[in-house]
């Protein structure tokens, strides 16, 4: 959970920082914007507390329920999103379009959370066998209880969304503790469902530094969500792992695109480019690097390299994207870039004179080894790798080598080609001629393979992610072969063998 209560850290259990304020900072200017409490265990085993009492009338509304309270919400939100967005803008830096391009990502899955909860988790009857069809069975899924959400600094209403509406919906109160980077927007989203409730704290926050992430992993809380690094993914799994606490991790990088021999350059590098640099790279849906067949390299690199010079970063309207969020960010940038090169990678847009703190202008690397720190590291930031691949096989094989298994873009026109592909690759989304579509669709999960993530955010399995499953068998009749007895007649195990010879043999 490596954050701090200055200006630039992460958000996640494990800093040192002791501070009773936390400042939150607009890292286009550095100048304060909001001071919030550093919450401890005091005022986090009070705000659990009151997160049970609540989940009592939560879990007994139901489906119905909960769903007029969340679209009442979702409708308060989007009323409001406005002055949302300027939080997000103040608090990240990002241009508003960005900004409100979030909100309305995370506000679509908040509608679709609530929406569909019934359908994916309600109970519905199971099938039987021959032997038990005198049983009628059955399956639902009921809450956890009080679920804990970590949340980052990249996309700090969208990523948590992702957790806090879909538990919600599932019929679980959360307490949220948002990146210390961006606290006042979890206190806006927290304040919100105040407004609507205020005598139900179905969702509470709680702001403070890296130990009071602790402190929420140690609270005995039914699940906890992560977004963030990998470093505070390990922390939190290992913080939860002293009470058995489950986790659900998403973790912070980039995923690949893969370039065919047929594929439209100019959508291709469009979107190679967009998923590389928008929010300064800080997208965990975005591209890190970016595999192209031998023969369309050149052109397609062209492409790219002159839509990459046209964009500027910038605190302004009309920048193309914003500054660093977390400054020590900057930094890995400037590692990755050195390393990448001294590998004997070549720069052909920018390069380590494109870092100007807290803005980073765009940086396209060419040949860039695969043991280089640029490709087998965490990827944030502006910079966008493109290697040639002499096949389709090659690509498959680089892209299987990194631990980065969330997303892979296939850029083709035969398209009936890409799923005997794709389920070669160890990734967990796929998406065809588009890049990070599957962000704004709140019907597909969202998770990786491997290290990359544990559980999935979004979808009918982000729902029964945070969900337990109920079975249920009811006998109807007296079944005319009964081998559920020890006064069984011989005369029933017969027929049971000479039907399962027919049946199996």
């Amino acid at each position: 959970m490596a954050e701090s209560a200055q200006p630039n850290t992460a958000a996640l259990p494990g800093g040192s920082s002791r501070s009773k304020v936390l400042t939150s900072y607009d890292p286009r200017t550095a100048e304060a914007v909001g001071d919030y409490a550093v919450m401890g265990t005091v005022e986090l085993t009070r705000t659990v507390r009151g997160a049970r009492s609540a989940e009592k009338w939560w879990t007994a509304i139901g489906f119905a329920g909960r769903r007029r309270w969340l679209l009442d919400w979702k409708r308060s939100i989007a009323r409001q999103a406005g002055d949302l967005v300027d939080t997000v803008c103040s608090e990240t830096g990002k241009p508003e379009v960005d900004a409100a391009i979030e909100v309305m990502l995370a506000v679509e899955n908040l509608d679709w959370a609530a929406r569909n909860a019934e359908r994916a988790l309600g109970r519905r009857r199971l099938g039987s066998t021959w032997l038990t069809r005198n049983q009628r069975a059955s399956v639902g899924y009921l809450p956890l209880g009080v679920v804990g959400v970590l949340g980052p600094w990249n996309n700090p209403v969208f990523t948590p969304m992702g957790s806090i509406a879909y538990a919600m919906a599932a019929g679980n109160t959360v307490v949220f503790k948002p990146s210390e980077l961006t606290p006042g927007v979890g206190v806006w989203l927290a304040e919100s469902w105040r407004r609507l409730a205020p005598n139900q704290p179905v969702l509470q926050v709680v702001t403070g530094d890296s130990s009071t992430g602790a402190a929420l992993c140690r609270s005995r809380v039914d699940k906890i969500a992560y977004a963030g690094s990998d470093a505070g993914a390990r922390e939190v799994i290992s913080l939860c792992a002293q009470t058995l606490t489950p986790v659900v991790v998403e973790r912070a990088g980039k995923g690949a695109m893969v370039v065919q021999v047929d594929a439209k350059l100019d959508d291709a590098a469009e979107a190679a480019v967009f998923g590389a640099m928008s929010n300064a790279g800080q997208s965990p849906a975005g591209i890190q690097r970016v595999y192209v067949a031998e023969s369309v390299y050149q052109p397609f690199l062209e492409r790219v390299v002159a839509q990459a010079r046209r964009l500027r970063p910038g605190g302004d309207r009309k920048a193309s994207y914003g500054p660093m969020i977390q400054e020590s960010q900057v930094d890995v940038v400037r590692r990755q870039v050195k390393d990448a090169i001294a590998r004997g990678g070549q720069a052909v847009v920018g390069g380590l004179e494109s870092i100007r703190e807290p803005y980073i202008e765009p940086i396209v690397l060419t040949d860039v080894p695969e043991e280089s720190l640029a490709i087998t590291g965490e990827a944030v930031g502006p910079v966008l790798i493109v290697n040639r691949v002499a096949s389709m096989d090659e690509a498959v094989d680089r892209i299987n080598a990194t631990d980065h298994g969330l997303a892979v873009v296939v850029f083709t026109r035969d398209v009936r080609t890409v799923p005997e592909l794709a389920e070669r690759m160890r990734t967990g989304v796929v998406t065809i001629n588009s890049s990070m579509a599957y962000a704004g669709m709140p019907a597909m999960p969202f998770g990786g393979v491997g290290e990359y993530g544990q559980g999935h955010t979004h979808g009918e399995a982000g729902l029964r992610e945070f969900s337990r499953t109920l079975a249920i068998a009811q006998k109807r009749y007296r079944a005319p072969v009964n081998l559920s007895t020890f006064e069984r007649h011989p005369r029933h195990l017969r027929l049971a063998k000479a039907i399962f010879r027919m049946r199996h043999g």
